[in-house]
């Protein structure tokens, strides 16, 4: 009993010690969010031109201040170069005659946030930064930022306007505030809100085993896979599915709704147990899905599988949950369609070729329906210093990043470009797959697909067949060959195999709203502490299931139910 709490201390630590950071932190390596495309512009970016514009080259040197987020594991910048000096800043200088200065810089994640709230608090800015809703919302509220509304109708490009008219107004309403717009919103695929099973489908071939579609099948491959030998080494060292990392989510939530890697997202889902976001009860009112007795049913089955062994017994204290996909020790995690080629797996088929990772959209909910939850499609905000000269040069980094990226090196990583935000059309994935099978069929050629907001659509035809083998239609990895480009192979990979089960219809869950209220910035971080702490005991069998019932209570009772007013009242 001793050793088992002093575990569960060291689980908690684990899990709260970079709580804050969230998911982007976790997945931000490879993430390839940088497949954002915009029309080809025309003859109007020449560097004599004189009118201002997207592409204006600037007759005298502009200097921008930026606050830099930097990957502390990217090796990716050659010998000289620096995040202040690289391809992308040389660039930038090149085109539009910008030069980035970096006047603080941190570690992607907690750090960098830990930066932001201290240059807020101090009022204290750089020229331009990116930040997320609850810093933008501070700043907005502070008087720190300028106004963009007139910036962004005269110097955003067509093709960046077009990519931000694709979410239907929900973009530019997330920063517009008393009619003024205050920050540049990215927008991301919808395929990027998509959490979904990931499993070694050579362990399912030597076992005799289907592909798991419910949550029972879930449970009985996960048992499989660890009592019944499926690597071939006669130990008994497999683990049924990965659990998060230290710093890491058991699921997704309103504020940080993407890019939950090795969450349990897809599990909660098939319950229809929505964790962390707003939704609507059954009276019709909002409420908040953690209260929910579907999420206490949900913790129930995953507490039944941790005590049973089948989660692994060291998640989020384990330093890093791709060490268990790279050594070929567990069978099973959850996450986007890019965790595949552009997270784990390329070193997991470098250690073994014959590692046949394959993604579905499971486990599927009683009515044997995909229920997942879906983000909004703006998480990230740049913005820019009230009172800076020229405000124009952010936007106009972001329009040649639009407009050039498939002209840079890949492999220097794209996180190293200044201010970078994602931009992609809702539908870019879907796209992009869809193109792809057509390029494989031969019905499409790479010259076919320059097509307006989808810039690496051409540049991906014209490699797709460098590295995918016949049969074209068979995804199963002995028909791949990534050492014939490695970066081909992992945007292709992730595309093929992490596309394919989203074609399939799926109901899609979203939250009420993504925003804080007025009680939320003096109650939510005690509030989020409650539910983490009490929902990982329930979990690891240190508390009972019914502490939750408790949960509920204390919740409501510390500003829940003030929170959930305020959200109502919004809404009217």
């Amino acid at each position: 009993m001793r050793k088992s709490r002093k575990r569960l201390m060291l689980l908690l630590a684990g899990m709260m010690v970079v709580m804050s950071a969230c998911s982007e932190a976790n997945n931000a390596k490879e993430s390839p969010k940088a497949s954002n495309a915009p029309a080809q512009t025309s003859t109007a970016q020449t560097a004599g031109q004189t009118e201002a514009g997207p592409f204006t080259k600037s007759a005298n040197p502009i200097t921008i201040r930026i606050g830099k987020d930097v990957d502390a594991a990217d090796k990716s910048l050659p010998a000289g170069d620096s995040p202040e000096s690289n391809q992308y800043t040389r660039y930038i200088k090149e085109n539009l005659n910008i030069d980035t200065k970096i006047v603080w810089q941190a570690a992607s994640g907690k750090d960098y946030d830990q930066k932001v709230n201290l240059s807020i608090a101090s009022n204290d800015l750089p020229d331009a930064l990116v930040v997320k809703d609850t810093q933008f919302r501070q700043m907005v509220k502070s008087g720190q930022l300028a106004d963009l509304t007139e910036v962004y109708q005269k110097y955003a490009s067509p093709a960046l306007k077009h990519i931000i008219d694709t979410t239907q107004g929900l973009a530019l309403k997330s920063v517009t505030v008393d009619g003024k717009m205050y920050a540049l919103p990215n927008v991301t695929t919808e395929s990027d809100m998509v959490h979904m099973m990931w499993i070694r489908k050579d362990w399912l071939d030597k076992l005799g085993l289907e592909p798991p579609k419910t949550m029972d099948d879930l449970e009985k491959v996960a048992k499989a896979f660890v009592e019944q030998d499926p690597d071939g080494n006669g130990k008994a060292d497999t683990i049924g599915i990965t659990g998060p990392q230290l710093g890491g989510l058991l699921n997704a939530d309103f504020i940080n709704p993407n890019n939950n890697n090795y969450g349990f997202d897809p599990i909660f889902a098939s319950y229809h147990s929505y964790p962390g976001f707003w939704v609507k009860g059954a009276d019709g009112k909002t409420t908040y899905g953690s209260l929910q007795p579907e999420t206490k049913q949900a913790l129930s089955k995953l507490r039944d599988l941790y005590a049973k062994g089948l989660i692994d017994k060291e998640m989020t204290i384990r330093k890093d949950a791709q060490e268990l996909i790279k050594n070929g020790t567990s069978g099973i995690y959850f996450g986007l369609w890019w965790a595949g080629g552009y997270g784990p797996l390329a070193d997991a088929i470098k250690n073994n070729p014959k590692a046949n990772w394959q993604a579905y959209t499971a486990p599927l909910d009683v009515n044997g329906e995909f229920t997942p939850h879906m983000g909004n499609p703006t998480n990230q905000y740049l913005v820019v210093r009230k009172g800076y000269e020229h405000p124009e040069a952010a936007i106009q980094m972001e329009n040649l990043l639009l407009r050039d990226e498939s002209k840079f090196d890949v492999k220097v990583a794209i996180g190293n470009y200044p201010l970078r935000i994602v931009f992609a059309p809702m539908d870019e994935m879907d796209v992009t797959y869809k193109m792809m099978k057509e390029v494989l069929a031969g019905t499409k050629k790479p010259e076919d697909l320059d097509l307006p907001g989808y810039k690496l659509l051409k540049s991906d035809a014209e490699k797709v067949k460098k590295v995918k083998l016949e049969p074209y239609d068979k995804y199963d990895i002995q028909y791949w060959d990534p050492n014939a480009d490695l970066g081909a192979w992992k945007r292709m990979y992730s595309t093929l195999v992490g596309i394919s089960p989203l074609q399939k219809p799926y109901k899609k869950t979203y939250s009420v709203t993504y925003s804080q209220t007025k009680t939320m910035e003096s109650r939510w971080a005690s509030l989020d502490k409650l539910e983490k702490e009490t929902f990982l005991k329930i979990i690891m069998g240190a508390a009972p299931l019914d502490t939750f019932d408790k949960f509920v209570q204390d919740w409501k009772k510390q500003g829940g139910d003030q929170i959930i007013a305020e959200i109502e009242e919004s809404l009217k």
